[in-house]
């Protein structure tokens, strides 16, 4: 066999073992997802409890529903900006509950509004009551890259970060960001912030993905035997 020739029977190989690999790793991502769905569906179905009844190890908060009463400082409100929704642009609203004899803040993901700059938001629009009961489900706060303070619009962040905030709103910031839930149609956006949707619990498309790559494999190893045989025949005939 030629080296060209062997250059090809080696590129197919290759690129077959490579598509194979690709494949089992959706498969794993895949997995992953649906241990994730069944962790979250299982957090969303505990009974609701008081923000305070939550276990001591906080690894087991997440995503468990409670229920908060308090007193909103929409003084202290700001926006989470970048958020879409269908297509349009908008921001969260967050406005901070201040428990009952307490200086301590829990920050309440009130929901979506519409923004076209994705940046800013007449806060007064959407004030409700001042005493409130909230139920929702317990987001973490996350550190990410970069700055969390809009550089250009003030009460505006890209992330929420304690730290930050807390030196922000001048006072002490619950370990916990409770994401209200209530109407996810938006049919009161006239008068509320729409709620988030609770995750996603669909399987993505690991599923797909991974039939794919596992199709490219299939083709890179059939054309390397249609290849053989081609050269088989020819040499017979040679």
């Amino acid at each position: 066999m030629s080296r060209r020739n062997l250059i090809f029977v080696a590129l197919c190989v290759v690129a077959a073992v490579v598509c194979a690999r690709l494949g089992v790793w959706q498969l794993s991502r895949l997995g992953e997802r649906r241990l994730r769905n069944e962790f979250v569906r299982a957090r969303l179905n505990f009974p609701v409890v008081a923000l305070a009844a939550l276990p001591a190890d906080s690894s087991q908060w997440r995503f468990r529903r409670v229920e908060v009463r308090g007193t909103y400082d929409y003084a202290r409100e700001f926006a989470l900006i970048g958020r879409s929704r269908n297509g349009s642009p908008g921001v969260n609203v967050v406005t901070p509950l201040r428990l009952a004899g307490r200086d301590t803040l829990v920050l309440v993901n009130r929901g979506w509004v519409y923004a076209p700059d994705a940046a800013s938001a007449d806060f007064a629009r959407w004030r409700g009551r001042d005493t409130a009961t909230v139920r929702g489900y317990v987001e973490r706060f996350a550190a990410q890259p970069g700055a969390a303070a809009s550089a250009s619009h003030a009460r505006a962040y890209r992330y929420l970060d304690r730290p930050l905030l807390a030196r922000a709103l001048g006072a002490p910031i619950a370990p916990v960001v409770v994401v209200a839930l209530g109407d996810t149609a938006g049919t009161g956006a006239n008068r509320t912030p729409v709620r988030l949707e609770p995750p996603p619990l669909d399987e993505g498309s690991h599923w797909n993905y991974a039939v794919q790559w596992f199709a490219f494999a299939g083709i890179s190893l059939a054309g390397l035997v249609a290849f053989l045989t081609s050269e088989r025949r020819r040499g017979a005939r040679g």
